[in-house]
């Protein structure tokens, strides 16, 4: 893991950066690729963009890996990149020499191009791909089901984004990495399938553990068979669930990069040497909570006062707009920023314009002070 966490320190995809990351972004990439992947385009989108499977590696076992499913959750598609750019190397590590000699991997580095462009959630109909793996109303749910039912996947890896809200009430840091192996049926049981994918997930949690310590969670395993990862367990495929968050300061995910990157070769390492590890290992993993905001003021009259940043595509950029933050949207006891204004009032905080509906640049103290966020 030494190895890897230094090569990507000085050898990662620097072509791409930030939190916007869409066709446009990765078209140059895609067409530079070396023959050894084999690209091809699957369809098309709701707005005709065109959609993508990059395949490489000579194995028997193989993996479909997809990101960008929800059209904002860029970061796991910059560590695809960061993946494809050390199996382009003239010298591959040991590790990486035995993934493409026994597996065949089939990457989808876009699935919803255009919730992409537009840094939604959503597709271009306004439906969530991640829920839409019954009925398959939309083209990009249909072509991932096609491109299942013929590549006869063994493993699937769903590799998706989290909010910033995510964290461990006990030790009050940040879940910069979570997994799931998602349930097969209402019961939650441990089916094979299940069992395989909680044994790849305890491995990658093991090897990364010492670089997150208290930073890797476990996702609610509440069963939905219209998500995807439910629907392909259930169908006896192995699914892991990946989710990239917050670690400390990183807004732009740079960071949190690296650790994907990390944990897929972990994954797929784990997956070429059959790991197998007790279920309670997968247990063991702690599941995170709903527990952070991204700005806390503490100490004020009116008690603890949150803020929530609004992600918002504006002229190409992603802006990062501060927000008062209802109650009900979490029972944030934390915040990434945290700010004392020991007892004082902050002004209009209870006015009905201002509760999370408008931005807030500035924030006025009674004793006059202004704080910029």
């Amino acid at each position: 893991m030494d190895t890897l966490f230094n090569w990507h320190k000085n050898h990662h995809e620097k072509q791409l950066f930030g939190r916007y990351i869409h066709s446009d972004s990765i078209a140059d990439l895609l067409e530079n690729l070396p023959s050894k992947f084999e690209i091809k385009q699957l369809g098309f989108s709701v707005e005709k963009r065109p959609i993508y499977s990059v395949t490489i590696g000579t194995g028997k076992t193989k993996i479909l890996l997809w990101s960008q499913m929800h059209g904002n959750e860029s970061t796991t598609t910059k560590a695809v990149f960061d993946l494809f750019k050390i199996f382009q190397g003239d010298e591959l590590l040991p590790e990486i020499q035995k993934i493409l000699s026994s597996c065949t991997l089939c990457f989808v580095p876009i699935l919803n191009p255009d919730g992409a462009s537009a840094f939604t959630r959503i597709n271009a109909n306004k439906v969530d791909l991640n829920r839409d793996a019954q009925l398959r109303s939309q083209p990009e749910s249909t072509l991932l089901w096609d491109l299942y039912q013929e590549f006869k996947p063994d493993y699937c890896f769903n590799l998706h984004g989290q909010r910033t809200i995510f964290g461990f009430e006990k030790t009050a840091t940040s879940s910069v990495l979570s997994f799931l192996a998602p349930s097969a049926d209402e019961s939650r049981g441990v089916t094979l399938s299940r069992k395989r994918s909680m044994d790849v997930i305890a491995h990658i949690y093991k090897e990364l553990q010492p670089y997150l310590p208290e930073q890797i969670g476990r996702y609610d395993d509440g069963f939905n068979l219209n998500c995807t990862g439910d629907t392909f367990q259930a169908n006896g495929t192995p699914t892991l669930l990946f989710e990239a968050g917050h670690y400390p300061e990183d807004y732009d995910r740079e960071e949190t990069r690296r650790y994907v990157f990390m944990a897929l070769v972990a994954g797929l390492h784990g997956i070429c040497n059959e790991v197998t590890l007790k279920e309670e290992v997968y247990w063991s993993i702690p599941e995170h909570q709903k527990c952070f905001c991204d700005i806390l003021f503490t100490n004020t009259a009116s008690g603890d006062i949150k803020i929530q940043y609004l992600e918002k595509l504006t002229n190409g950029k992603i802006v990062f707009i501060p927000q008062f933050s209802e109650n009900k949207m979490t029972s944030s006891r934390f915040g990434h920023r945290v700010i004392d204004v020991y007892g004082q009032e902050i002004k209009n905080i209870l006015t009905e314009n201002v509760i999370g509906k408008v931005d807030i640049s500035q924030i006025n103290l009674d004793n006059g002070i202004t704080i910029t966020l």
